[in-house]
């Protein structure tokens, strides 16, 4: 689609050319979903896949994904051995956006997560592993938030006017977790109406997401994994009523009904 209110596109170069973003300046880098809709209140872009940013870098402590990172990036990095569990979940999480192989090459992780839809697979996947957001603020300062908080809403984040993802890391621990992937949808290939994932870390700790069927993510942290007939009480005591998301691709009561089923099953296998 064109963009016909859009006047100027600017490519930054440095954190200095984001000064300007907010208001009717975006931040785009993929500009995938942007392109797909009407953006009347945006006069000016700012496109900031100029700036270099490596996609994935491994460290000795985890791994950092650039906001600018690619599915088509992140689904292709190299991990070492000890991850393979979340290379599996990379995957799963990167075939639950329902991308062409033409539009995964663009779309980028930071753009999914900050468009903040309940579907956003990114976003299962980084709040899943505990992954830690970098943000640079608008007033020049830096800020770390959980993937888990920064999406507060269907389609709304914690950024506030001229904030702009950098980076998310995602500690070793988390990396070297196993973890068993759920995704329902009212159709083979539809949208996900519900995406649950668990993951027992080396220690023994139990975490379990659950996002597309909420309007944003909810956790479930315990000791160890815990019997799988339990599970589904406790999942709903973490998550409000009001919580669950409500579209035509899923009732609430349903999307409550099989987050349940899914995290009664993760139980099983990761038991």
């Amino acid at each position: 689609m064109d963009l016909g209110t859009v006047s100027e596109v600017v490519r930054a170069r440095s954190r200095d050319d984001l000064r300007t973003v907010g208001g009717d300046t975006a931040v785009v880098a993929g500009a995938t979903w942007m392109m797909s809709e009407r953006q009347n209140h945006i006069r000016r872009l700012v496109d900031i896949t100029d700036l270099g940013w490596t996609p994935i870098t491994v460290r000795d402590n985890g791994l950092e994904i650039a906001a600018t990172c690619t599915l088509t990036e992140l689904l292709g990095a190299e991990l070492p051995a000890p991850y393979s569990s979340v290379s599996t979940l990379v995957s799963q999480c990167c075939d639950a956006v329902l991308l062409s192989f033409k539009v995964q090459q663009f779309a980028t992780v930071g753009g999914n997560i900050c468009l903040a839809l309940p579907a956003g697979a990114m976003t299962s996947l980084c709040a899943a592993l505990d992954g830690q957001a970098l943000v640079w603020a608008a007033d020049g300062t830096d800020y770390v938030i959980p993937v888990a908080d920064l999406v507060t809403g269907a389609v709304r984040t914690s950024l506030n006017d001229g904030d702009v993802l950098r980076s998310i890391s995602i500690a070793d621990s988390a990396l070297r977790a196993r973890t068993a992937f759920r995704k329902v949808a009212l159709a083979p290939r539809g949208r996900s109406g519900a995406v649950v994932i668990g993951r027992v870390d080396p220690n023994g700790d139990f975490v379990l997401t659950v996002t597309a069927a909420t309007d944003r993510p909810y956790q479930v942290r315990l000791a160890e994994v815990p019997d799988a007939r339990h599970i589904g009480n406790v999942l709903y005591s973490v998550v409000p009523e009001s919580s669950w998301y409500d579209d035509v691709h899923g009732d609430p009561d349903w999307r409550r009904h099989v987050s349940g089923a899914a995290a009664r099953e993760i139980c099983e296998e990761l038991r």
